[in-house]
């Protein structure tokens, strides 16, 4: 098993996609959680002035708050293409036949590429809490303000959320893989399903007092609710773009719990699929 996932590790290593995607989101990361911010409170409001509210946002105090907001929607969608290339790739290319005449069953390769992934994932979260605390030094060093990080647990726990979020949303990305034995359709159905459904979703359900509390089973209400809980604020999740989000909030440990739940029913679905299925 330990050489199985070593070779899916190499196969995540050697695919260009899973640079560009992690290029991307240092990119998404530096760019909107800084940048844009900084540059653009200083163009409306002249001068910065020390420690004003906007600017105490990007100082390395918030950085699991500040870093935390983007995971839900953004970081979500493009690890769900890498989870869609973590085995749809497999399908395109005709190689999981050939993989599974080998030694290894197909429940032993399916666990192997998805701890293969998981170890990614988290590469993913510390590249992107690491530009994170490298952009609010630089911003608190340009506005001679003190440098305090926060707590360890804190920082501790929000790693743990970026990671679970992001492993949620991978496993939706594995699952469409398998279920339509490809990447295109899969991307495309998880993108859909990110941009447009669960917004949907979200408004009509808001707007029906019995459908409301549906909105608490959602993938990206119960990611919006978990960072809340670690600081993330309600403006940012609010003005957070296409992904943006406004309430309903929910209590942090049912947050985990429903994701826990969609993390297991994700990949359920596609080990048994694949393991009953024809994979031709």
């Amino acid at each position: 098993m330990f050489r199985s996932i070593s070779a899916e590790l190499l196969l995540l290593r050697m695919r260009a996609s899973t640079w560009i995607l992690l290029g991307i989101w240092v990119a998404m990361v530096a760019f909107f959680a800084y940048i844009l911010p900084y540059l653009t409170d200083s163009t409306e409001t002249g001068t910065p002035e020390r420690f004003r509210d906007p600017i105490a946002d990007l100082l390395p105090g918030n950085l699991v708050g500040n870093i935390l907001v983007g995971f839900p929607f953004f970081g979500g969608v493009l690890v769900l293409i890498l989870g869609v290339m973590t085995l749809g790739s497999d399908y395109g290319w005709g190689t999981l036949k050939t993989l599974l005449t080998q030694r290894p069953g197909r429940l032993q390769v399916f666990a192997a590429k998805i701890a293969a992934v998981g170890v990614v994932l988290a590469t993913f979260v510390v590249v992107s809490f690491a530009t994170g605390a490298l952009a609010s030094v630089l911003v608190a060093a340009r506005e001679d303000a003190p440098i305090d990080w926060p707590g360890m647990s804190l920082v501790l726990r929000g790693l743990a959320a970026a990671w679970l979020i992001l492993a949620v949303w991978t496993a939706l990305g594995v699952a469409l893989a398998v279920l339509s034995r490809g990447t295109s359709l899969a991307i495309g159905i998880g993108i859909l399903y990110g941009l447009v459904i669960e917004g949907l979703v979200s408004a009509v359900f808001d707007q029906v007092s019995l459908l409301r509390p549906l909105i608490d089973g959602l993938l990206r209400a119960n990611a919006y609710s978990l960072v809340a809980t670690l600081g993330a604020s309600a403006e940012s999740a609010r003005d957070n773009g296409p992904g943006g989000f406004s309430g309903p909030y929910v209590g942090g440990a049912q947050a985990v719990i429903v994701l826990l739940c969609y993390l297991a029913g994700f990949v359920g679905l596609a080990a048994i699929v694949l393991r009953r299925r024809d994979v031709s």
